[in-house]
């Protein structure tokens, strides 16, 4: 559970630092990769991580990822100049893909996947703890401290998770077999993902889809994808098994908790914003603003853990989850943000419908994999994962911008201080008008965003009732 924390943690802390490391290193223009690098690092490596586990044994590949993570966060707080910090924040990623994706994976290993619910329900209150201390104790430490001190806070928890795996895992079963290690597969992997990541990074960023950088590396991507899935079908070991594919419930569990991802991650970062501009809050509230939605995800995670242990059906919950999330988010597009009790239910439900999801696609798919594919039945999942909150706020943060151009606040409006200096150069009656044409752009926004959720709502209503192995 640490070891989720700790990844999560890095994704939310260093958001509130950002003026200060922008400030300090006089250097804008690669400031958004501080952040993009870690999420477009830790997705790559996640069904890396997978597949090695499987093949080499858990404990290995968790306690590799928590050294990474642990010594790339030492060299985060030694940076220098932005690019050595980026470089370090890339590094940091492909250790905490590791940790994630490995403690779940371990889980399987243990627990029968009729208990797993409950344990992957502690796992998604990590997250949603992450989401709300990552922004207090990132403000408090950069405020009072250093912006350093948001990554030397990561030296003594990862040295004691490095430590207390050690220890405790010792008992974990190796595979005793010789492994072939898919070289080729895990190159074209790695630049089809990173291409891909980079593309969608790139548009929500406000590149236009014409700019060589962004088509340029989506064409990569889109061949570099090509040529894995063709030769991982040939591959004797691959390093994600074609066959995974062809079992229904896996692929429609990994189906909805894309598309709850890419709800729960996109209004996380929009929500904010929302509040901000209609209502001219100030940026020290990011954290409150969001907090319904932060607290609905463990409650979610919980309750549907236990009903999945329960009852061992893993369908009808997953299929309320994906049912009370268009519902929670068209509640938020026609409620004022000045409506503070009633748009934290929406948020609280919001939350609560992709926290009853979360645990329980994974359940569902590790369930529906062989026990030999678990670690990359495992990574599979938390890929997906990934992939929908990047996509999410990619998507949205796009079509913002898009909407924007309407208000002549020009392309780099939606890059949040661009967008609130756009607003307060404006006063009386005209910031008035505006503020009500920001609440109507951002009502659309919800909107089209609950539309997305519908293709969830699909994919959980296809899925087969099947009933949870073992006790």
């Amino acid at each position: 559970m640490l070891s989720i924390f700790l990844g999560a943690l890095d994704q939310t802390i260093v958001a509130v630092s950002m003026p200060a490391i922008s400030a300090q290193f006089h250097d804008i223009n690669l400031l958004a990769w501080v952040i993009s690098g870690y999420m477009v690092a830790m997705t790559v490596a996640v069904p890396i991580y997978g597949k090695f586990g499987d093949l080499y044994g858990r404990r290995r590949m968790l306690l590799i990822g928590l050294g990474l993570f642990t010594l790339a966060s030492l060299f985060c707080a030694m940076a220098q100049s932005m690019q050595q910090l980026v470089l370090a924040r890339v590094v940091q990623g492909i250790g905490a893909g590791g940790m994630v994706s490995v403690s779940q994976a371990i889980i399987g290993d243990f627990v029968p996947p009729r208990e797993r619910g409950r344990y992957q329900g502690y796992f998604s209150s990590m997250y949603a703890a992450a989401s709300v201390a990552g922004p207090v104790l990132g403000g408090y430490m950069t405020e009072y401290l250093s912006w350093r001190w948001i990554f030397l806070l990561n030296l003594p928890l990862g040295l004691g998770a490095w430590l207390y795996a050690r220890h405790t895992l010792v008992g974990l079963a190796v595979k005793r077999r010789q492994p072939i290690i898919d070289y080729l597969g895990t190159v074209l992997m790695i630049v089809g993902l990173t291409s891909l990541l980079l593309s969608i990074t790139e548009l929500g960023q406000g590149r236009a889809f014409s700019t060589p950088s962004v088509w340029g590396t989506l064409l990569l991507a889109v061949t570099a994808l090509s040529l894995f899935v063709r030769h991982e079908g040939r591959a004797p070991e691959p390093l994600l098994p074609m066959h995974l594919f062809h079992i229904r419930p896996a692929v429609l569990c990994w189906a909805t908790v894309f598309f709850a991802a890419f709800q729960a991650i996109s209004l996380s970062v929009l929500i904010p914003l929302r509040f901000q501009t209609v209502t001219g809050a100030g940026a020290d509230s990011a954290a409150l603003d969001i907090l319904p939605l932060a607290i609905g995800l463990p409650i979610g995670a919980f309750l549907g853990g236990r009903n999945t242990a329960r009852s061992g059906r893993y369908k009808p919950v997953i299929l309320v989850g994906a049912l009370l999330i268009p519902v929670g988010i068209l509640g938020l597009a026609f409620t004022p943000p000045s409506a503070l009790w009633l748009s934290g239910v929406f948020m609280l439900l919001t939350g609560f419908a992709a926290g009853l999801q979360f645990p329980t696609s994974l359940v569902g798919a590790q369930n529906a994999v062989q026990q030999q594919d678990i670690g990359v039945g495992t990574s599979t999942t938390n890929l997906f994962r990934s992939l929908g909150g990047a996509m999410g706020v990619a998507c949205m943060s796009a079509l913002l911008l898009a909407m924007l151009h309407g208000l002549d606040l020009g392309p780099e409006g939606a890059s949040g201080n661009a967008l609130l200096a756009s607003l307060n150069a404006t006063t009386g009656a005209a910031q008035e008008a505006l503020r009500e044409k920001l609440l109507e752009t951002f009502r659309l926004l919800l909107l089209g965003s609950a539309a997305v959720s519908v293709l969830g709502l699909a994919a959980a209503l296809a899925m087969p009732n099947n009933v949870l192995r073992g006790r």
